[in-house]
């Protein structure tokens, strides 16, 4: 059984692909509960644009859920809408996958991002379609601070937008001066960077103050 879990898992791992799996560890790091829940539901309907057959399947948001789990090692713990189960999804008989053949332009990305952004293309409701966008918009917000964990701002991740699809998926500027369009309610820890930058303005702030300290006292 230990065999096949591996085996399955593998096989899930090459059909959603490797940034998937990566969101699926952040996911597990996440301590808050609520936060934990809300990055899965956004990743299991990733999932479901990645892999459309799902939707001809019974009970395809369950089966996606089940593909979480499974590609959680059976370590997810979330307020998930449904009965979370591994066997489901280990006694199937495996199917076909394909590989992929273009390397992705961002690596960060991925090539599952690339497709997903290639049918948010084809979408023609203006609502629906900037919609898409923005959701989008916060998976690569969160595909960037996985493997970066300097701040991204979302004019930024606009812009790789809009070069992944050869500027066919744009927002208007207004929406993003209100700021925090692309954040997923989850904040991803930051580097050691920030932390020694706030450390050095501490000593900063005590240099300034012993030195006004020292002329108050020549004054007098």
């Amino acid at each position: 059984m230990v065999a096949s879990s591996t085996f399955k898992q593998e096989l899930l791992l090459r059909e959603y692909g490797r940034n998937v799996q990566n969101i699926v560890q952040y996911i597990l790091t996440v301590e808050d509960r609520t936060k934990r829940t809300q990055l899965a539901q956004l990743l299991v309907n990733l999932m479901g644009r990645l892999n459309p057959n799902v939707k001809d399947i019974q009970d395809a948001q369950q089966t996606l859920w089940n593909h979480l789990y499974v590609m959680a090692d059976g370590k997810l713990d979330v307020d998930a809408p449904f009965t979370l189960s591994a066997m489901d999804y280990l006694n199937d008989k495996p199917q076909r996958v394909d590989y992929p053949k273009n390397t992705p332009k961002y690596m960060h990305y991925g090539s599952n991002l690339e497709s997903l952004i290639e049918k948010a293309t084809q979408i023609q409701d203006p609502v629906e379609k900037e919609a898409a966008i923005i959701s989008v918009g916060k998976l690569m917000k969160v595909l960037y601070r996985t493997y970066n964990k300097d701040s991204v701002s979302d004019q930024v991740i606009l812009e790789n937008l809009r070069d992944l699809s050869k500027g066919q998926l744009d927002l208007d500027a207004a929406l993003l001066e209100k700021g925090g369009l692309f954040d997923s309610t989850i904040k991803t820890s930051q580097g050691p960077g920030n932390n020694y930058s706030n450390s050095s303005n501490q000593k900063n702030n005590k240099g300034g103050q012993q030195n006004k300290y020292q002329n108050n006292r020549k004054n007098k």
